[in-house]
């Protein structure tokens, strides 16, 4: 979907929720909708849409490379003159009611930037983009979709070469270099390498550092990369020789977990019941204490965004939303498992983006 058809997406979602206003700053919500990726710094930056008008409050010198990615109008400002005056410009051009108007904050939005607006319009009821701008990233084109796919099969072949680099003596730094090289190879970015050697995978978020892997280690890999401008995300494991029993068995019971959430991902059931679903199989096996997260995340322009899920959350799943399925077990001081799918919501039930199983790797 192109930029000025997703405006008029936004306005159409705007009019069904009784929006007058949306402001959007230099974020993923702003490429989303308009391409426009301008350089962060405390100068304000701003997109504003209206039934009738959309604009950006823009610094001068930003000005001719943000005119690059959209032919919207922008409406400068200067380091001596502020963004005061530009900003009440804007503000008129918009032909909104401002006394008090329904308005929608980009919640990454820095709140230096927010509260100049919300000074200016100091009337208005605001709320997040939830039901708006969210509620569109949320449900993915056929075009995102594919950019998906194909940034998960990569992702799959940065995940081989990562068991590949495995033997003993070889540092999780040393593992993390090796992925990230595929990336680069295929014109990617690298985003994340979260190499686990040991003990270290029972950590969820362990920072990959100079662990020296050793016979009998576990291995936990969670990597991603950034091809086309959509990222992957997955979570595979391995192990240094013949797993233990305990291993095994864990592991058995996460891809159970996993498998039950993929059958429980419907369109129209809320994401509770998914993580739900998840958490019986592991709470059952007597692991429940040890499944420390929520079972997924949204995944599109950003690695991490909505619909989360998560016990918490009662969004409904709809065709075109990108989530994780991945559950885990960490057993501190020993070791951890977690395995993560990628998902396309279809309206059948969920379809799978890596093509890599979910067996442990023995190497």
């Amino acid at each position: 979907m192109t930029a000025p058809s997703r405006i008029d997406s936004l306005r159409r979602r705007m009019a069904e929720t009784g929006t007058d206003l949306v402001a959007i700053g230099p974020s993923s919500h702003m490429v989303y909708l308009t391409g426009v990726d301008p350089h962060g710094d405390e100068r304000p930056v701003m997109l504003l849409v209206s039934a009738t008008y959309a604009g950006f409050l823009m610094p001068a010198l930003n000005l001719d490379a943000a005119r690059k990615s959209s032919n919207l109008p922008m409406v400068a400002w200067s380091d001596s003159d502020g963004p005061n005056a530009a900003l009440a410009k804007l503000l008129d051009d918009t032909g909104i009611d401002r006394s008090a108007p329904s308005i929608v904050i980009d919640e990454t939005m820095r709140a230096d930037f927010a509260l100049l607006l919300l000074d200016a319009l100091p009337g208005a009821k605001r709320r997040f983009t939830g039901d708006t701008v969210s509620f569109l990233r949320a449900r993915k084109d056929e075009d995102e979709c594919r950019r998906l796919k194909a940034s998960q099969l990569l992702n799959d072949k940065a995940m081989q070469a990562g068991f590949a680099a495995l033997k003993p003596g070889v540092t999780e730094s040393d593992v993390a270099s090796v992925i990230r090289s595929v990336y680069l190879d295929n014109g990617a970015r690298p985003q994340f390498d979260l190499v686990c050697f040991g003990e270290n995978g029972a950590f969820p978020h362990h920072h990959t550092g100079d662990t020296v892997l050793k016979d009998n280690d576990a291995v936990l890999l969670d990597i991603g990369g950034r091809l086309d401008g959509y990222p992957s995300d997955m979570t595979r494991v391995a192990h240094m020789g013949e797993p233990s029993e305990a291993f095994s068995s864990v592991h058995a019971i996460v891809d159970a977990a996993v498998q039950a959430a993929l059958a429980t991902a419907r369109p129209g059931v809320k994401a509770n019941a998914i993580d739900a679903a998840a958490r019986t199989v592991i709470a059952e096996a007597g692991y429940g204490e040890f499944f420390l997260h929520r079972t997924g995340h949204g995944l599109g322009l950003d690695v991490h965004e909505p619909p989360y899920i998560a016990a918490n959350s009662d969004a409904v799943l709809d065709e075109g939303m990108v989530f994780s399925i991945e559950p885990g077990i960490y057993l501190p001081g020993r070791f951890g498992i977690r395995l993560e799918e990628v998902v396309i919501m279809r309206a059948d039930g969920p379809e799978v983006l890596s093509e890599l199983p979910r067996t442990a790797a023995i190497i």
